[in-house]
């Protein structure tokens, strides 16, 4: 314990002397977790629409002021010339063009049906999914609003319907902040952990200054130990600072108890550093460990769900995220902040978490060549 409390005394002593270190780890993820949480934004808005209004009746232009009134469209172009409005959806001015038919008005009335055309740009998939649910929604609730109201039809003669009451369970309000600063938080946790870790050990290759150390009586796990320790110690107040930062200034929900949260988060780290060490015995440069970490970091990430479910990735993609870390952490994270959820809950992950860590350190340590 001596040995290892004098390299941990000397780690920290050099991580606070070195200037470009102290930025990235006290400042950078503040920073970052204040632009992402409000970059990071789900709800789509100001949508551009051009209106093909043919038929220029009172319907017609309910029908309109009804969509921009939604708050979800703002008007780009209303015109009668259909060419118009292609032109531009091609130039990206237009993210929709509702096209509203010669006679509309006259054909529901007469023909008690009309038919109006939605063309959706779709380059950007979600937000033409979005942007094609906001319409379809307004306008067939300006249809039922005429059918029953205007059109003076009873309940009897009324199209038959199914009332549907809807709310959001461990979100009431739908909040995207909610959803997106826990999984944020683990990205930034992460990036400490398996960063930090690996290229302070390759520092070491760098300087030489590991030559010295392999002389010493320092033994190979007094070594590892030394080395890992301050950043899961640094780690873990990131969270908390974040955690903190998240609570202040977004109001983010605690319902279960933060010690499981920190429980997951001390394993969770282990791991994280056990790949730092794992990569910085096969590089010789800080740049090679950081490309070399940065590769499976973005498809860790992308493949955790922070940004899009997992449910929805193909199935072979499913498969591969059974062996995703940051998945386990982000799923866990929000479960424990936003549905409380407890120990029965979260053994399974946490167990998970157990085996990887055993795993991954245990490659990282074999790996690991000390000559004395």
């Amino acid at each position: 314990m001596r040995t290892i409390f004098f390299i941990l005394q000397k780690e920290f002593l050099q991580i606070f002397r070195n200037r470009a270190m102290l930025p990235i780890i006290f400042v950078v993820p503040v920073v970052q977790l204040l632009i992402l949480s409000f970059a990071a934004n789900y709800e789509i808005k100001n949508l551009s629409v051009d209106i093909v209004d043919q038929d220029n009746s009172t319907w017609s232009r309910q029908l309109r002021d009804k969509l921009l009134s939604s708050g979800y469209f703002s008007l780009n172009r209303q015109t009668f010339n259909p060419k118009e409005a292609y032109e531009d959806l091609e130039a990206n001015k237009a993210d929709l063009v509702l096209t509203i038919p010669r006679h509309f008005e006259r054909d529901l009335v007469r023909e008690d049906e009309v038919k109006v055309q939605m063309l959706v740009n779709a380059i950007n998939g979600s937000k033409a999914g979005l942007a094609n649910g906001y319409a379809a929604s307004i306008i067939n609730s300006f249809n039922r609003q005429i059918r029953l109201d205007w059109l003076a039809m009873d309940e009897d003669n009324s199209p038959e319907h199914i009332a549907v009451s809807s709310r959001y369970w461990y979100n009431p309000d739908m909040n995207y902040k909610f959803f997106m600063v826990p999984g944020i938080l683990v990205v930034l946790v992460t990036l400490i952990g398996a960063f930090l870790s690996g290229m302070n050990i390759v520092k070491e290759k760098e300087m030489g200054t590991i030559e010295q150390l392999n002389v010493t009586p320092i033994r190979k796990h007094h070594f590892i130990i030394g080395k890992l320790l301050p950043f899961w110690i640094i780690a873990l107040f990131e969270l908390s600072f974040g955690l903190i930062v998240g609570k202040l200034v977004f109001n983010i929900p605690m319902v279960g108890s933060i010690g499981y949260v920190f429980l997951f988060a001390a394993i969770y780290l282990v791991v994280m550093l056990g790949m730092g060490l794992l990569v910085s015995t096969f590089t010789e440069t800080q740049q090679q460990s950081m490309f070399i970490t940065w590769f499976f970091m973005i498809i860790f990430i992308l493949m955790s769900g922070l940004f899009t479910p997992i449910e929805s990735m193909p199935g072979w993609a499913q498969q591969l995220t059974l062996a995703n870390p940051i998945a386990y952490f982000v799923k866990v994270i929000r479960m424990v902040m936003l549905k409380g959820s407890g120990w029965a809950d979260i053994r399974y992950y946490l167990g998970m978490m157990l085996v990887f860590a055993v795993v991954i350190n245990s490659i990282a340590v074999w790996n690991y060549r000390k000559t004395v």
